[in-house]
């Protein structure tokens, strides 16, 4: 309780800093649209030459989409301390919060919350809508269920994807942009359903990083091409995915030797 009294603090803190810049503040958000709404642009002309991609129509493509880029961008903006980390780690900032009592996690997680991230949010909100609305799918509460449970399982994910990333840079220094490839690389190639790239892209994305988890077997359930209740509860599995970062994390803070800076 008293941990996340202190993050929701270093949150506040943190919106009313951005808030004196109001300006700023929606000329980054509008930035963060008009950035994933390229990808859109993409999928749309695409769509307009080709009716369907192995099945799935331009409805159910955007579905897919705003799923992931939603998901991306909640975890963007909760653990970006994450990802400017290793900024944190050379100026020696990392240090100071070594000495605090506090969970060293928290305290880097607090320490950059990007509100700007809305941007994308909105976007993958109205494509989701829209999605919705022209897709055949029949709601129901497990349904509504398992789009929770996807935001739940998504957000885990690309959050333990910017902590591995983090606890890497306890090794180097610096930020290792190979790692790009599974973050906003996944989120590239997340607008298709994942199904399509594969059956060992399929395999890699269901038991190594479990993208699939959070995307394509729910949104089979979500569009009735599988029945089993079993696929609203595979969103949430993918949250073992935090258990490697966790231990990484640990392991780098026991090995932590100090920039000198």
């Amino acid at each position: 309780m008293k941990t996340t009294k202190l993050y929701l603090h270093y949150i506040s803190v943190t919106i009313q800093c951005m808030m004196q810049y109001k300006t700023s503040f929606l000329l980054t958000s509008i930035g963060q649209f008009l950035v994933s709404f390229n990808v859109f642009l993409g999928i749309f002309f695409m769509f307009q030459r080709f009716s369907k991609v192995e099945g799935f129509t331009y409805s159910e493509v955007l579905l897919c989409y705003a799923i992931i880029l939603l998901e991306f961008a909640l975890a963007e903006m909760t653990a970006r301390g994450f990802d400017t980390f290793s900024g944190m780690v050379r100026s020696g900032e990392f240090d100071r919060i070594l000495v605090r009592p506090q969970n060293e996690i928290v305290q880097v997680l607090g320490s950059k919350f990007e509100l700007t991230r809305i941007g994308r949010i909105i976007q993958a909100v109205i494509m989701f809508a829209y999605g919705i609305m022209k897709s055949d799918a029949v709601w129901n509460f497990p349904k509504i269920c398992t789009i929770v449970f996807m935001l739940i399982g998504g957000t885990a994910v690309f959050s333990a994807l910017f902590l591995i990333y983090a606890a890497l840079c306890f090794f180097t220094l610096d930020g290792l942009e190979f790692m790009n490839v599974f973050t906003d690389g996944a989120r590239e190639f997340g607008k298709y359903p994942i199904g399509i790239y594969g059956k060992k892209i399929l395999l890699f994305t269901t038991f190594i990083i479990p993208y699939a988890l959070i995307q394509y077997y729910p949104i089979l359930y979500i569009l009735d091409r599988r029945s089993s209740i079993l696929y609203m509860f595979l969103p949430l599995a993918a949250c073992w995915f935090l258990i490697p970062a966790i231990l990484l994390w640990k392991f780098g803070v026991r090995h932590y030797q100090s920039s000198g800076s």
